[in-house]
């Protein structure tokens, strides 16, 4: 591949931040009918709009630079929003899974302007760095009206579940859940301990890589103690999902960057589902589930603030990878 230049990397990232608000759209056009709370299905309806006007920006940005989003990453963003929708709408618990993967979406969007803004103005884009700055501002309100949300969420799937009638039967669920989660996540850590581009995301990784192995232990005993064994197929797919992403970033030119930005959404993903689960074991009365689950939730969180902290590191790996002067 020959070396970009800065004017180019900027196009590149642009058009990464449109397909980004067209798998938003899809998913926005659809979540709302499946949210099972009137609070969550409303706050989603009125980002609609700001997503489409988030669009449209970007969209102008790309003019600016004589430039067009580009189709096919446009189309696979939708079709991913839209195949999001379905499998959320076909959980039991339809209302928390939203709910947390809508919270860490806005963090992958928040994450992917908040780079864009620092590329921009490497590049002396300045008016690119302004929307870049507006749009993340408008991703984390939106994340913080989500997050607001989480114990109407947590009621709601308790609600809507076959065993409303046992929050105790319906908290191994959700620790068989955390536990999926967190096999994915080792499986992603693995790889981008290789990957980083970075030696400050690079030891970033193999330290969450070490909590993860813990929260992994810790779930697996608690569901020992009850008898219960993780969904090895849930396990399973979603490992091969870390896998495939895992082969995704090595074929990017930019990996540090895009890299960082999805670690920091999953964080966030972690977040959600931890806060979740939490609120569940309290709902159960299981205090010793409830402490653990906000232990780990800290984790996530510090992990999260670290990788942030990471972000000119990234950019700047990232033209390094595509022979961009910064």
């Amino acid at each position: 591949m020959a070396p970009r230049t800065l004017e180019e990397q900027l196009v590149a990232s642009l058009r990464d931040a449109h397909a980004i608000e067209q798998q938003a759209l899809a998913q926005l056009k659809r979540a709302p009918r499946i949210a099972g709370d009137e609070a969550l299905a409303q706050a989603l309806r009125e980002h609609e709009p700001e997503t489409e006007r988030h669009e449209q920006l970007v969209r102008e940005r790309l003019r600016a630079h004589d430039a067009t989003p580009s189709t096919l990453r446009d189309l696979a963003g939708t079709l991913s929003g839209a195949g999001f929708a379905i499998f959320a709408g076909a959980q039991p618990d339809t209302p928390g899974k939203l709910a947390t993967h809508a919270f860490a979406y806005e963090h992958l969007e928040l994450a992917s302007y908040d780079l864009l803004a620092r590329l921009a103005e490497l590049a002396d884009d300045h008016d690119t760095a302004v929307v870049a700055r507006r749009i993340r501002g408008e991703e984390a309100a939106m994340a913080d009206r989500l997050e607001v949300l989480f114990q109407r969420t947590a009621t709601a799937s308790l609600q809507t579940a076959a065993t409303a009638d046992d929050p105790a039967e319906r908290l191994t669920g959700y620790l068989a859940h955390a536990h999926a989660i967190e096999v994915q996540a080792e499986a992603m850590l693995e790889q981008a301990v290789e990957i980083g581009g970075a030696p400050a995301l690079e030891r970033a990784y193999a330290e969450h890589l070490e909590q993860t192995r813990g929260h992994l232990a810790a779930l697996e005993r608690l569901l020992e103690e009850r008898d219960a064994t993780p969904s090895k197929v849930k396990d399973a797919a979603l490992k091969l999902g870390a896998l495939n992403w895992g082969g995704f970033f090595q074929a990017q030119s930019e990996t540090p960057a895009k890299l960082a930005a999805f670690a920091y959404a999953f964080e966030h993903l972690e977040i959600g589902a931890y806060e979740h689960l939490r609120r569940v074991a309290q709902a159960a009365g299981d205090e010793h589930v409830a402490t653990l689950a906000g232990r780990i939730l800290g984790e996530e969180q510090r992990a999260a603030e670290t990788v942030h902290a990471s972000f000119d590191a990234a950019v700047r790996a990232s033209l390094a990878a595509v022979g961009a002067a910064s």
